[in-house]
């Protein structure tokens, strides 16, 4: 069973819409997992207007690949370093911390990811 950035069984980040690279509804990652969507999001307009800018347009759906496109509040599980550089810009999105992949704290600190966390996955 993968873990999670806080040490405990990785929990699902959505179902509806399906993410994850394996679209299991986890931010599962492998070998094959290039871009490393470990990061369970809460999307926001703002992230959704800051990521089209930047090139991955997340908000248009997509029926080639089945993807319905994100709105405001859906959740996804994103890759780490598109998380980071929306950080590093002032347009990062809430973060699931109990659905958010081990993996992703080779790229960000956990103290960071917390300052981000939902609610609902702070360590108890």
């Amino acid at each position: 069973m993968a873990k999670n950035v806080l040490g405990t069984d990785l929990e699902s980040c959505s179902t509806d819409p399906m993410t994850g690279f394996y679209r299991d509804g986890c931010c599962n990652t492998g070998a094959s997992d290039d871009g490393m969507h470990t990061v369970c999001v809460e999307a926001t307009e703002d992230f959704l207007r800051f990521s089209k800018q930047k090139g991955n347009d997340l908000s248009t759906p997509n029926m080639l690949y089945d993807f319905p496109g994100l709105k405001d509040g859906d959740r996804w599980c994103l890759c780490v370093l598109r998380w980071k550089e929306a950080y590093q810009a002032g347009h990062a999105p809430l973060v699931n911390l109990r659905a958010t992949h081990i993996s992703a704290l080779e790229f960000i600190d956990l103290e960071v990811l917390k300052e981000y966390a939902t609610g609902d996955s702070l360590d108890d």
